[in-house]
């Protein structure tokens, strides 16, 4: 299976710095991010998708729309590979950066989830999508979701994955 793996165009919220999710925050692309998913669609205009999945935060699904007006996939939303549950939902990254430092992978805040929790749902989702139909999809999901799916496909260590850094809009593909 071809797979196109995408972070959402730049949001209200990153331009604050602020963490979310919760999807009924009002979270949506910024003109930039609506500009850098653009170009990403363009990038992928020639790729036969049959399938996009996004988190259940609105803002994947517009970045979906937006790349979709090429490719009239059915877009399935798929709770697995929602946002890292910071317990922070509308604080500062810098918060939760410094609320984490002593073990970033086992530290749990509030009622969210460690970002080892996280990368187990992202994997689980691997699972599930191993056995979907379709042999060309694109997911659009959130920086840390990416961290833990390309640190997976390639065999990185936790310490490497939470290097891993990557562009709103930006498109990593690997086979499953």
């Amino acid at each position: 299976m071809k797979t196109y793996f995408m972070r959402h165009g730049q949001t209200n919220y990153n331009v604050l710095g602020l963490c979310n999710d919760d999807p009924a925050r009002p979270v949506h692309l910024t003109d930039l991010g609506i500009e850098q998913v653009r170009r990403a669609a363009y990038d992928l205009k020639d790729v036969a998708l049959e399938r996009i999945v996004v988190s259940e935060l609105p803002r994947t699904r517009q970045t979906a729309e937006i790349i979709n007006g090429d490719h009239h996939a059915p877009i399935t939303a798929h709770p697995a590979i929602n946002d890292f549950r910071t317990g922070l939902d509308g604080e500062t990254v810098r918060q939760l950066y410094c609320a984490i430092a002593a073990d970033p992978m086992h530290t749990r805040i509030g009622g969210g989830e460690t970002l080892f929790e996280h990368k187990q749902r992202v994997l689980g989702f691997f699972d599930w999508l191993r056995l979907q139909p379709e042999r060309t999809v694109l997911v659009v999901a959130h920086e840390e979701t990416m961290r833990a799916a390309v640190a997976h496909s390639l065999g990185l260590s936790d310490q490497q994955m939470l290097a891993l850094r990557f562009a709103n809009a930006e498109v990593i593909t690997f086979d499953l």
